[in-house]
């Protein structure tokens, strides 16, 4: 019997494929491409893998390890480390910066149905009000949808999300082989120091948030943990393993766009359709026509749909299932039919109806909207990082008083540093990546991560009044 048991147990490589299709994406190839200069980005990435991605999922691997009856999430870390209050917070900011998130999702599903419909840019030369308009409906469909419970949609974004991840894999192996297989005009790489290392200038820093967005997420992947044959000796093999696969397809995947783009010369609206332009030239290198960039754009549709709705819903559910309510007021909780949050939801209503409103009155262009809103993103999302290293560097501070069958460093005062390092390191990417030069976007971006934090306030103040009355 006991042998049964061990074989349903994840291997060190299931876990490294488990982490990889979550936490990587091909929209992180473009994004790196286009914010750091085309091929100078393979050096980026390898120096965000090796300084920061490692170290970052080796201690959610102790975390995971050492709370392994806690849930496996962010704030139930800071609940048995620090205490609940600060797990409220933690919970509040794991929650809101997927506002800004769920605000991008409606945009890339108009891009990606015009070009299914149309196989063309079309949707970049849209008035960004109409866009916003169409982009606030699709959303007001959405969350419709998500108060409903919809559970096909969970399969679907599944599906989609698979097939996306297919393609992305199919993509960078079609087109590194595509010299030896096809006759197709390539720009030529020049393989030498000069093409590939950036310039540590200030702009390289402001982008750093891209990077740091890009490798985020390993604390979804916590609570499998526990569920390894070894824990002790695997975790790092399968955190070491993920780190080469996402290094491996970063770099194919950038050559394989430096082969069709010119990094001296790089497209603005890279980030708006790079993706469907590297689709649409592999379908004319294999003289398959816009097959490729079609199959693409309906998956990448459905995902990013799913996604929104999913997005909605399921970060409100981490927030209030196993929420203190010392901390948030009682008519938070009130439920509808369908077992859905009613006033969480009223809340993600009216932050991403204005985060979609508000940019419309002062960005003119789709392009620049939707490079705003990776920018945004990058330097919102990662602050949920934070509370992982806060977790970590608390709970090495705790010493022994914690047990875990997984240790990325047994010695206090080293896991002190490294989690500081990772901690000051975030920081430090988000408020680079805040600056901007253009003064709408700039104030958008000071504005947005300090108020969506700050709302956190306001729920304990509300819960306590009530308390009062």
């Amino acid at each position: 019997m006991k042998q049964h048991k061990d074989d349903r147990k994840i291997l060190w490589h299931t876990l490294a494929f488990m982490a990889f299709s979550t936490v990587w994406g091909f929209g992180n190839v473009i994004n790196g491409f286009s914010e750091y200069g085309g091929l100078k980005a393979i050096v980026s990435w390898i120096l965000i893998f090796a300084i920061y991605f490692v170290p970052y999922a080796l201690m959610v691997g102790e975390l995971g390890s050492t709370f392994k009856h806690a849930g496996g999430g962010v704030s139930s870390w800071i609940h048995e480390t620090i205490g609940p209050r600060m797990a409220y917070y933690a919970g509040w900011t794991y929650w809101v910066v997927h506002m800004p998130y769920i605000s991008q999702k409606p945009n890339s599903t108009v891009i990606a149905a015009s070009w299914a419909l149309f196989q063309d840019k079309r949707a970049s030369g849209m008035n960004t009000t109409v866009m916003q308009l169409i982009c606030l409906v699709i959303f007001l469909f959405a969350m419709y949808l998500s108060s409903k419970g919809m559970s096909v949609l969970k399969r679907l974004s599944t599906l989609a999300g698979s097939a996306m991840f297919i393609m992305s894999m199919l993509f960078i192996v079609m087109m590194v082989a595509a010299p030896a297989l096809t006759t197709g005009a390539f720009v030529p790489i020049e393989w030498s120091v000069r093409t590939f290392m950036p310039t540590f200038d200030m702009s390289f820093f402001m982008g750093l948030s891209i990077l740091v967005f890009a490798v985020g997420g390993c604390e979804k992947i916590s609570p499998y943990v526990n569920k390894m044959k070894d824990p002790a000796r695997d975790f790092s093999k399968g955190m070491v393993a993920l780190a080469l696969m996402v290094a491996v397809t970063a770099i194919l995947g950038t050559i394989a766009l430096g082969m069709m783009f010119d990094s001296n010369h790089i497209p603005g609206d890279l980030m708006t359709n790079g993706a469907y332009y590297a689709f649409q030239k592999l379908g004319e290198y294999y003289h398959m026509g816009n097959f490729f960039v079609v199959v693409y754009a309906l998956t990448n549709l459905i995902g990013q749909f799913s996604v929104m709705v999913l997005s909605v819903d399921a970060p409100l559910r981490m927030l209030l299932d196993s929420a203190d309510s010392r901390f948030i007021p009682s008519r938070m909780f009130e439920k509808n039919e369908h077992g859905t949050y009613v006033n969480g939801h009223r809340l993600v209503l009216l932050i991403v109806c204005v985060l979609i409103v508000v940019p419309a009155f002062g960005i003119k262009n789709v392009d620049v909207l939707v490079r705003w809103l990776v920018k945004v993103n990058s330097v919102c999302m990662p602050l949920r990082y934070l509370w992982v290293f806060v977790a970590y560097i608390a709970l090495k501070k705790a010493g022994d008083k914690f047990q875990a069958e997984y240790r990325f460093l047994k010695g206090r005062i080293p896991g002190i540093l490294v989690g500081t390092w990772c901690f000051v390191f975030t920081a430090f990417a988000c408020i680079t990546g805040i600056y901007s030069e253009d003064p709408f976007q700039l104030v958008l971006n000071i504005i947005t991560p300090f108020v969506l934090v700050g709302l956190g306030f306001i729920l304990p103040w509300m819960a306590e009044r009530e308390k009062k009355a």
